[in-house]
């Protein structure tokens, strides 16, 4: 029963999505270095990376809005996007995939990310499909001395989570283990689990450093401040949650406790409320 109830959401926000009108979607960005910028519309942040030859996105929205990003990025660069990464498989993430494929563009992500969108139930085309593919890490050389970090890391947004580090600009894009200023949706039938979200987050806590420049998946370019008190955050409610299960509580009774009330007006007005923040860590936390 709880898997029909997930497909049927599933399909119903892929229609929704599918039927969503982009028309009033404006792409914004924001210069962090000479050659990186953070890309702003609807969805998942999309990393700009401008090598010697070619430009590299990291993710890429949803499908309707391919044009304004390309249109975006030539204000950029005059530089062809030639290469897209993704963060994980999920559609505001990586919408844009066939499109880009069409015009061109080799798409990269890690092994998980192909496996799942293959085996969706509503299949990806072919043309969406990663089509090299990583297990541990890459890097990529972008020239003039620069270079693209991949790492896969724990099972934690999805089984298919990937950091994009750029050592030399000092910027990192965190895909969905960073929610800046929100609750973070942990797809646990994709493999998510928060104690792997805690530990990529201490992660990348140990390669950042006050300078960085750190886009998350979804909110405003963020700082190793706000990341330390994301995970500050998420270890706290980790904690209070696991008392009250061990205590007998039921994921309902939990949710009535008022565990998240201090972050609830600032973190749980978006897609993920105080109550789906609960069940998320109730259902995977070890």
């Amino acid at each position: 029963m709880k898997k029909i109830g997930f497909l049927f959401s599933l399909v119903l926000v892929t229609s929704l999505n599918a039927q969503r009108d982009f028309s009033d979607v404006q792409i914004t960005s924001e210069k962090l270095t000479d050659n990186v910028y953070a890309l702003f519309g609807s969805g998942g942040n999309i990393g700009l990376a401008i090598g010697e030859d070619t430009a590299y996105l990291i993710d890429d929205q949803f499908g309707p809005l391919t044009e304004k990003i390309v249109e975006h990025v030539k204000t950029l660069t005059d530089r062809p996007v030639n290469f897209v990464l993704n963060t994980h498989m999920h559609g505001d993430h990586t919408g844009g995939n066939e499109n880009l494929a069409n015009a061109g563009s080799l798409i990269f992500a890690h092994d998980n990310v192909r496996k799942r969108m293959v085996a969706a139930d509503k299949p990806n085309p072919k043309q969406a499909l990663p089509v090299v593919t990583f297990s541990d890490k890459m890097t990529l050389h972008l020239g003039n001395g620069k270079s693209l970090h991949a790492m896969y890391v724990n099972p934690a947004h999805t089984d298919g989570d990937a950091y994009y580090y750029f050592p030399e600009d000092n910027v990192i894009h965190m895909g969905d283990n960073f929610f800046s200023g929100r609750y973070p949706y942990i797809d646990l039938n994709s493999g998510g689990d928060i104690d792997g979200l805690i530990s990529n987050v201490t992660m990348a806590l140990g390669i950042v450093d006050d300078s960085t420049k750190i886009i998350p998946g979804h909110g405003g370019i963020s700082s190793k401040s706000d990341l330390e008190s994301y995970k500050n955050l998420l270890i706290t409610l980790r904690e209070r949650v696991i008392k009250s299960r061990n205590e007998g509580n039921s994921l309902e009774e939990t949710q009535k406790l008022g565990l998240s009330k201090e972050w609830d007006e600032t973190h749980g007005q978006g897609f993920i409320n105080a109550d789906r923040i609960i069940e998320f860590i109730y259902k995977s936390a070890d």
